[in-house]
């Protein structure tokens, strides 16, 4: 097989596996919601990640085991990647279903694609737009319920509004972790990005823990661990080693697979319904996401792979 077609199946691979994983965060961290508040859940899988990356870099060359000249991007990585996004997901999942909020994470490719025209310069084609224009209808049909009156009442689920903005950071460090991938490995970025953020987060849990304190039992101490090592350690590795095989705009096309598995295990575990509005919203999400990514110029992608292939 060819080298280039193999770099990219595992890439695929990669992606597919970080997006499955971070499907089951959701369904299990909505489960976790009367036992721990959303900053100390995030503070200890991170904990439980950064032991895992500090025993992987002991073996990575001196080179990735330091700080260079990205620091401030490493910093920026940790802030909206870890200090922000999973305490705001957390935040969101209790008052929305694992359903709705993975799919509205489907909106993370278009918001990727927005923040890259605006940070690094990289325009957006017509047809990214309309795709753009077509995923929002998918939301706002989603958390209307396809009911017009919905918006006669202006009721809105602060739930679903959480979730956007968390994902909205999302899009951010996709951003931001493109420019330090050029930089580093994947690995030596998902770890260093962990280390500097884990410290903000445990003084924020301290805080958090006087308001909200944990209600210990065999099960948060099973999925805490699972949370630490496979949502956490295994989904933001795979995610940034994706990245480097098949560059930024590849491996987001995929992330639209999130709404797909979140829906599956919220059904599986959750006994949470899936409507009517569940599979129209989701497939317009979805087909925008993938209709903006498709139309892009073939040089570009040529060149995010070959960037992403010098890690």
């Amino acid at each position: 097989m060819n080298p280039e077609k193999l770099k990219q199946i595992i890439g695929i691979g990669y992606v597919n596996l970080a997006t499955l994983v971070w499907a089951s965060n959701m369904v299990f961290g909505r489960l976790l919601k009367d036992f721990i508040g959303p900053i100390t859940i995030s503070s200890a899988r991170f904990f439980i990640a950064s032991l895992i990356f500090a025993i992987i870099l002991r073996r990575q060359p001196p080179a990735e085991r330091q700080i260079g000249k990205d620091c401030w991007l490493l910093a920026a990585m940790a802030l909206t990647g870890i200090v922000l996004f999973s305490p705001i997901l957390y935040w969101g999942l209790h008052y929305t279903t694992a359903v709705n909020s993975t799919i509205i994470n489907g909106l993370a490719p278009l918001l990727t694609g927005l923040f890259a025209t605006w940070f690094i310069k990289e325009p957006m084609s017509k047809r990214q737009i309309c795709g753009a224009i077509l995923a929002l209808i998918g939301v706002l049909y989603l958390i209307s319920g396809g009911a017009l009156s919905f918006w006669k009442t202006a009721q809105f689920n602060r739930g679903d509004l959480i979730i956007l903005i968390a994902v909205a950071i999302w899009g951010l460090y996709s951003v931001i972790s493109s420019r330090v991938m050029r930089y580093r490995s994947s690995i030596s970025a998902t770890a260093f990005s962990t280390f500097i953020g884990l410290p903000v987060l445990c003084l924020f849990a301290v805080g958090e823990l006087q308001q909200i304190p944990v209600i210990l039992d065999a099960r948060l101490i099973l999925i805490t661990i699972y949370l630490g090592i496979v949502p956490a350690a295994i989904g933001f590795y795979a995610w940034n080693a994706g990245v480097a095989r098949l560059g930024p705009s590849g491996a987001m096309v995929f992330y639209n697979t999130l709404p797909l598995y979140g829906a599956l295990l919220g059904s599986l575990f959750l006994d949470e319904p899936i409507g009517t509005p569940h599979i129209i919203g989701g497939l317009l999400i979805i087909s925008g996401g993938i209709w903006a990514a498709r139309k892009q110029p073939a040089a570009r992608n040529q060149n995010l792979v070959e960037e992403g292939n010098k890690i």
